[in-house]
């Protein structure tokens, strides 16, 4: 039998994580054991996202049980079969919703962890971004034999560029979105910094007010603690339409949001979740999956979890195809 060989920087990374008692972040397939069904579950979740639907999952457990680890596993497979993955743990600065821009912060936090299988440690917004210019480029100069210096070359790749967005104008804040997109590629085109640099304050979330944006590129919104999501489903959109197969969300901990100790702060968390839900079961979002790591008590305590709204209850009840010979419902 072939002998499988592990790089020293991979062997080192699960050995340093789990002697400090996490999840390692790579080679994870190297000590999957006993989780298969489960994994090819999760697995045709994906496989229904890159065809242009939407899902939704939670994975429950007590801790230690092993949710981060499958959320892990399943995040580094989405990326080698070319999804844009991001993940956050949830925690009292980071939530869905709040007074004081706690979900602006899981945003901010998912934003700056954007990763692919050529940057999958994060902060892949420029690559991503940058690289589907080049392959326009490329596109622009084997279609039209032009080069990047020739006149008119330029306006080429704009048009295409702007043949993508034009799928995306038409959603919620689309029309916003799509100019800074156009903005990136002015900036890239005219190497003006400051200019690139001011898209991405935008996409990642860091204008303050609209008057500072609309000054720095012209847009009259911004993205902010009410409108986060419907950014998160623009960015879902646009990656599959330059090459992705969709974009996955990871958001880990939602036990944080079950000790939030005020009742109405945690009904506006968990109402957020349902919209989110709702969403993503109506088809009113495209090529994103989200997928929810939380314990048994943030989903069952009828006083203060997921079962104590009576919309989630009805939501998350026991399939009626769940039986006492032990089928398990993924």
């Amino acid at each position: 039998m072939a002998k499988l060989k592990i790089s020293k920087k991979v062997s080192t990374a699960i050995i340093n994580s789990l002697g400090a008692g996490v999840v390692p972040r790579v080679g994870l397939e190297h000590i999957a054991v006993g989780r298969e069904k489960e994994l090819q579950s999760l697995l045709q979740n994906l496989n229904d996202i890159a065809e242009g639907v939407a899902a939704f999952r939670f994975i429950i457990g007590n801790y230690g049980s092993g949710k981060s680890f499958m959320l892990q596993l399943l995040r580094n497979h989405a990326m080698e079969q070319g999804f844009v993955v991001t993940d956050a743990d949830l925690c009292s600065e980071r939530r869905l919703a709040g007074t004081n821009n706690e979900g602006l912060a899981t945003y901010r936090e998912l934003m700056s962890r954007l990763a692919t299988k050529t940057r999958p440690d994060g902060g892949a917004l420029v690559a991503i971004l940058e690289g589907w210019i080049n392959k326009i480029q490329q596109e622009v100069a084997q279609e039209t034999g032009m080069r990047p210096n020739d006149h008119g070359f330029d306006d080429q790749v704009e048009e295409k560029i702007r043949e993508v967005i034009k799928y995306i104008e038409d959603l919620v804040h689309g029309f916003d979105f799509s100019n800074v997109i156009i903005a990136y590629w002015r900036s890239y085109r005219l190497d003006d910094d400051d200019l690139k640099n001011a898209a991405l304050r935008w996409l990642r979330g860091e204008y303050s007010t609209k008057t500072e944006a609309k000054a720095a590129l012209g847009v009259r919104v911004i993205i902010d603690d009410d409108s986060w999501y419907d950014y998160i489903k623009l960015i879902a959109k646009f990656t599959a339409e330059i090459g992705y197969k969709g974009l996955l969300v990871v958001l880990d901990e939602a036990a944080n949001l079950y000790q939030i100790p005020t009742t109405v702060t945690r009904e506006k968390n968990y109402n957020r979740l349902l919209g989110i839900f709702n969403d993503t079961m109506q088809c009113k979002a495209e090529h994103l999956g989200i997928f929810i790591g939380g314990t048994t008590k943030f989903l069952e305590d009828p006083n203060r979890g997921l079962f104590a709204d009576p919309a989630w209850r009805r939501r998350t009840k026991e399939s009626r195809f769940v039986t006492q010979a032990g089928v398990q419902e993924f």
